[in-house]
């Protein structure tokens, strides 16, 4: 996988046709557990697929496909699948590639983040149209005379009662953060101050009026939503650290710790003194105010995307180089399931309702190239 794709997989950077599988027999004997009869149904959909979102209002799964790089890529878009049968039931056009998502479903509001143009789609959710395209960042000319974006895109969360967006801006000579008004569609803000490396994790603690970030530096920063500003910043045992999660109690931070010996390098090439000090392969919870270790979770190899399921106490992680989706007990951090879905899961969502994960899976150095990814259905 290139760097730069890594960094956009949520955390940035796979053909297929499908069958039905059942959870890890030995991921879970190895973790002492017994992982509950459940099928995994799986769908080959589209190239190039990267966030999706489960919406209630419609019933549907929306997953962003960027179509992939270079002479055999296809369209840009978003897939609306039926989320019992994952079958296509709309395909939405968009003008630019299409890689994080996230849904602001009181609004029917898909917003889609376009990677390599620094821009955010919007997509109307009921009529299964884009209805518009926020750009966050002009192109500026560089040393080679070259005009391209500074700052590339990772994640997006919104604040639907407030009428925000806030959405990462990566690079190493300073990352941001990009606040949009989701009445106007204006960009109104942008936050410096994220740290001069890329900031993958992003999540937003409404009730405490924060986002917090993470960067691989090694650091989670805090920007008040009121204040505009960095509040506080500390310093993680977590190297990689990738996607955040925030309990609904605001008192626990989980944080995946990724392990990649790629990003190692990538490390060692742009940090000032960077020394490996942890092989990662692990979710670190984190109290989120002082940044006090609390618990350290191992997982299978490159975890990346995690999903908590506060109600039910679970926690769920995509393992991206194992192939396998593993399931936490919230509380005990016990391991109590997993899923082998190869060759690299990468996102999650979930229908609490019905207590059904979704998952989108990339293809590997050894698929054909050019290949549909896939989404598969997990029943808990």
């Amino acid at each position: 996988m290139h760097p730069r794709s890594l960094f956009r997989s949520a955390a940035l950077a796979l053909a297929v046709s499908l069958t039905l599988g059942a959870p890890s027999a030995f991921a879970a004997e190895k973790a002492g557990t017994t992982a509950a009869a459940s099928s995994v149904q799986r769908t080959a959909v589209a190239q190039g697929l990267y966030e999706l979102a489960f919406s209630p209002t419609q019933n549907a799964l929306f997953v962003a496909s960027s179509g992939g790089f270079g002479d055999a890529a296809g369209p840009s878009q978003v897939l609306r699948l039926n989320p019992d049968s994952l079958a296509v039931e709309a395909n939405i056009p968009l003008e630019r590639k299409a890689f994080g998502v996230v849904l602001d479903d009181a609004h029917n509001r898909l917003y889609v983040g376009n990677t390599v143009d620094t821009s955010v789609t919007v997509v109307d959710t009921a009529t299964n149209k884009s209805v518009g395209i926020v750009q966050l960042m002009e192109k500026k000319v560089g040393k080679d005379g070259k005009a391209g974006y500074t700052h590339d895109l990772r994640e997006l969360v919104v604040d639907s009662p407030n009428n925000r967006l806030y959405v990462t801006g990566h690079s190493g000579e300073g990352s941001v953060l990009f606040v949009v008004d989701t009445k106007t569609l204006k960009l109104i803000n942008t936050i410096p101050g994220l740290g001069n490396a890329k900031a993958p994790g992003l999540t937003l603690d409404a009730a405490n009026k924060r986002v917090l970030t993470s960067n691989l530096l090694g650091e989670v920063v805090t920007v008040g939503t009121e204040s505009g500003k960095v509040e506080q910043r500390f310093n993680i045992s977590a190297e990689q650290p990738m996607n955040l999660a925030l309990d609904p109690s605001g008192k626990r931070l989980f944080v995946t710790d990724q392990g990649l010996e790629m990003i190692r390098k990538y490390q060692g090439s742009s940090i000032p003194g960077f020394a490996s000090k942890h092989p990662g392969q692990r979710v670190l919870v984190l109290d989120p105010t002082t940044g006090k270790e609390l618990a350290s979770i191992a997982t299978d190899a490159g975890p990346l995307g995690l999903l908590l399921d506060a109600p039910r106490k679970r926690l769920y992680v995509t393992n991206r180089e194992a192939g396998t989706v593993t399931a936490y007990d919230s509380e005990s951090y016990k391991q109590v399931g997993a899923y082998d879905v190869p060759t690299h899961p990468n996102s999650l969502a979930l229908d609490a309702k019905k207590n059904v994960l979704y998952v989108t899976i990339k293809n590997g150095d050894k698929d054909e190239k050019g290949s549909e990814e896939s989404v598969a259905r997990i029943a808990l």
